[in-house]
């Protein structure tokens, strides 16, 4: 499916060993699904190919039945073999321009950044949003330095002519700043992953972030 800015205000990505005992990933990110998130990201960077494909395919039949996007991480052979809808990129992956000839021109690509240049980049080679991070403090973006906070976040959102989502830290409590900062959405993992009840927390994230 194209691009739809409005399916990425709350935009889930996962991390299975977040996953609480005695559930499965599958299992939580449906739960998310029935609580209206309409994007998600496979990021299990460090499962063999065999293995994330099999992850692609069991997500890519979930989104599907819910409606939802499903992006993969990198790995735009991944994305291309399950017929995903476009592919997350990070700081050191391939050109944003290369992903787009690869995918074509419907798919969907997001690209993470840390500064205004990198947006501008992103924009520039074809994008269709940004993550800006780290917002708070989290250990998954601890490798980036400490947090930047919401005044780089309000300076990208202004210099930014994509849609532009904050991560890093975001909790239930945080996103009303982030979003009056000028963020079009929200990304986040342990917020929905580790919840109780993750339906309930996703319904309680989405009524934040619109």
């Amino acid at each position: 499916m194209a691009f739809d800015a409005a399916a990425f205000g709350l935009y889930l990505i996962t991390d299975r060993k977040l996953v609480p005992e005695g559930s499965n990933l599958f299992a939580i990110v449906e739960q998310a699904l029935a609580g209206g998130v309409r994007a998600v990201q496979l990021r299990e960077k460090d499962l063999p190919a065999d293995e994330l494909f099999r992850y692609a395919v069991e997500l890519r039949d979930l989104t599907a039945r819910y409606g939802a996007s499903l992006l993969i991480n990198d790995r735009i052979d991944i994305a291309l073999a399950v017929v995903a809808d476009g592919v997350h990129l990070g700081e050191h992956s391939l050109p944003t321009s290369v992903a787009r000839r690869l995918l074509g021109s419907e798919a969907t690509i997001g690209r993470s950044t840390h500064r205004v240049e990198d947006i501008v980049q992103a924009a520039a080679e074809g994008a269709d949003f940004v993550t800006f991070s780290p917002i708070y403090f989290t250990p998954s973006k601890a490798l980036y330095g400490q947090p930047q906070g919401l005044a780089p976040l309000r300076r990208a959102c202004a210099a930014s002519r994509l849609p532009v989502l904050a991560l890093g830290g975001i909790r239930q409590d945080r996103i009303r700043a982030v979003r009056a900062a000028g963020a079009s959405g929200v990304a986040l993992i342990s917020a929905v992953l580790t919840a109780a009840d993750p339906e309930a927390a996703t319904r309680a994230l989405l009524a934040e972030a619109f």
